[in-house]
C-alpha cells in the first residue's frame, strides 16, 4: 500500500510538468491571455517547485515525513482542482504557484517514505518500482493532455489529478493512523513489535540474542563460573 501511494504521488507531480504544455493554446483563448502571459502557467509551477524543494528536508524533520507527505498530497490535489476552475490568467498563475509549492515535496518525501518502509535488502526492488512512477509521468503527460483537451476540455488536464490525489491521501491517512495505533500499543506494553522496529533495532536484538546464546553476553554468567570465582576469592582471603 505504501508503494502504491508513493507511486501515485510521484506520477501526479511528474505528470503536471508536461501535461499542461499541449493545452496552452486552449487556455490562452479561454483566459484571454497573451503569449507571454500564458507561458507563466508553466513557469510559475517550475519556479515554485524549484524554490520549495530546498527546505523540504528541514520541514519533514521538524514536523514528520508522513504528516507533511499527507498535507502536500492533499494541497496538491486541491490546487489542481482550483487550476481547473480558474477564470482568468491571474488566478491560474496563483493556483499553479500553489501547485508547485505542494508538489515540490512529493517526489523526495515519497522516496524517503519508501526507504523507511522497506528493509535494507528490499530497497533496491522498492526503488526500481518507484522509478517507474517517476518515468511514467513525463512520458504520459503530453499524450494524456492532448487526449483530454481534444475529448473534453483543458480543465480536465488538472481535474485528472483528483482521483489520484484522493486515493493517495486516503491511503496515507490509513497507514499513518495504523502506525500511530501501533506506536501507542508498543508504548503501553513497553516493547516494540518486530514489524514496527527499524532494521537496525531488529539486527541489534538478534545479535544480542545470538551473543547471549553463544555465551558472549557479559551480564549473564553460568553458575559454575560464579561459584568458582567466589571460591577463589574466599580462599585468597583465608590465606
Amino acid at each position: 500500500m505504501v508503494t502504491i501511494c508513493a507511486m501515485t504521488a510521484t506520477i501526479m507531480q511528474a505528470l503536471d510538468t508536461t501535461i499542461a504544455n499541449v493545452a496552452l493554446p486552449y487556455m490562452q483563448g479561454t483566459l484571454s491571455a497573451s503569449q507571454d502571459q500564458i507561458n507563466w502557467v508553466l513557469t510559475s509551477y517550475i519556479v515554485a517547485a524549484a524554490i520549495m524543494t530546498a527546505p523540504v528536508g528541514w520541514i519533514a524533520n521538524r514536523f514528520g515525513r508522513k504528516r507533511i507527505f499527507i498535507i502536500c498530497s492533499g494541497g496538491f490535489t486541491i490546487a489542481s482542482v482550483l487550476c481547473g476552475l480558474a477564470q482568468d490568467i491571474n488566478q491560474m498563475v496563483l493556483f499553479r504557484l500553489l501547485q508547485g509549492v505542494f508538489g515540490a515535496a512529493l517526489v523526495p518525501l515519497s522516496q524517503a517514505v519508501m526507504l523507511d518502509s522497506y528493509a535494507l535488502h528490499e530497497r533496491a526492488k522498492a526503488m526500481s518500482i518507484w522509478g517507474m512512477g517517476v518515468m511514467m509521468g513525463p512520458i504520459m503527460g503530453p499524450s494524456l493532455g492532448a487526449w483530454l483537451t481534444e475529448t473534453y476540455s483543458w480543465h480536465w488536464v488538472f481535474f485528472v489529478n483528483l482521483p489520484f490525489g484522493i486515493f493517495t491521501v486516503l491511503g496515507l491517512v490509513s497507514l499513518h493512523g495504523r502506525d500511530q495505533k501501533g506506536h501507542r500499543t508498543c508504548a503501553s506494553t513497553g516493547s516494540a513489535s518486530p514489524r514496527l522496529r527499524s532494521p537496525s533495532a531488529r539486527c541489534s536484538s538478534r545479535s544480542t540474542a545470538a551473543s547471549s546464546s553463544a555465551g558472549w553476553n557479559p551480564t549473564r554468567s553460568s553458575p559454575s563460573s560464579s561459584s568458582r570465582s567466589s571460591a577463589s576469592i574466599i580462599s585468597s582471603r583465608i590465606r
